[in-house]
């Protein structure tokens, strides 16, 4: 919408940059983040440098200053999960830079916060309905991961809740909370062919870039996204309209009008077929 004002943090990530074309064309963006270059080295126009981890607000609040969304992709990447401190210690960092967005966002009269959360929040549940333990996960099931990735995105959905409650702060800060699921275009062939399990697991999370677009832009425009009890905070599963998925995105659809356009099964219905294929031979053998 022209004129309004929405701060993306994070700017140049890979995860940004599959939808900043699409916000850059609907709304005036003030971008922030370490660096002015993507994954691929390329200068991402318009990317301002700021420190979000700094405790002292006041260093950035101008940015978010007159905003009526700040979106937050910016996190602290940990190259060594097998060095626990330092991994235990870069996920704080993400936690501690969280709370400064929704504290900055909050102290600033921003209207929203999109916080750009994981599957990874609820992730002790995939083997489960990998292995046929289990079978679904709605976004208000309890959010339970087994690696300090997952934790850290469960932290900034209950730090969004404690926000849009308003009891500590006075007043409520909106806030959805996005899953984003699977959005690459590589996973269904990458998985090992004929290995069904893995091929189920990419086809259940994928999201396409112009469904990706769509939710985030509802999330954004969206007037009221209180919940039963009247607190404007949601989780959103970030996936399109996948035949084989195993998360819930009823609530994006009733809430936001979410209406996702593609399909895993069908968009790679030949390399579905070609894994089949194999595990058919492989059994057959």
């Amino acid at each position: 919408m022209a004129g309004r004002k929405v701060v993306v943090t994070g700017a140049a990530s890979r995860i940004a940059g599959l939808i900043l074309q699409d916000l850059r064309e609907r709304y005036d963006l003030v971008l922030l983040d370490v660096r002015t270059t993507n994954d691929t080295d390329e200068t991402v126009e318009g990317v301002q440098i700021v420190d979000l981890l700094n405790k002292d607000r006041t260093a950035y609040r101008a940015h978010f200053r007159g905003a009526d969304t700040v979106i937050h992709f910016g996190f602290v990447r940990t190259q060594d999960k097998d060095h626990i401190d330092q991994y235990f210690h870069n996920e704080m960092q993400n936690v501690q830079m969280a709370y400064n967005v929704y504290q900055a966002a909050w102290e600033e009269n921003v209207r929203r916060v999109v916080m750009v959360s994981s599957n990874h929040a609820a992730d002790y549940y995939e083997p489960l309905i990998l292995d046929g333990q289990w079978d679904f996960v709605n976004p208000n099931d309890r959010a339970l991961s087994d690696n300090f990735y997952g934790w850290a995105k469960e932290v900034y959905e209950h730090l969004g809740f404690v926000f849009a409650a308003g009891k500590l702060n006075g007043r409520p800060l909106d806030n959805v909370q996005i899953r984003i699921g699977g959005p690459r275009e590589t996973d269904v062939r990458q998985a090992p062919l004929g290995d069904l399990r893995r091929m189920r697991r990419a086809l259940a999370v994928y999201l396409s870039q112009r469904d990706m677009a769509q939710l985030f832009i509802k999330s954004i425009e969206t007037e009221d996204i209180r919940d039963e009890f009247g607190v404007p905070f949601q989780i959103f599963y970030g996936i399109s309209a996948n035949t084989h998925a195993f998360w819930s995105i009823a609530n994006a659809r009733k809430i936001i009008g979410y209406e996702p356009q593609d399909n895993s099964e069908t968009r790679f219905r030949e390399a579905i077929d070609e894994h089949i294929r194999a595990a058919s031979v492989k059994t057959k053998g």
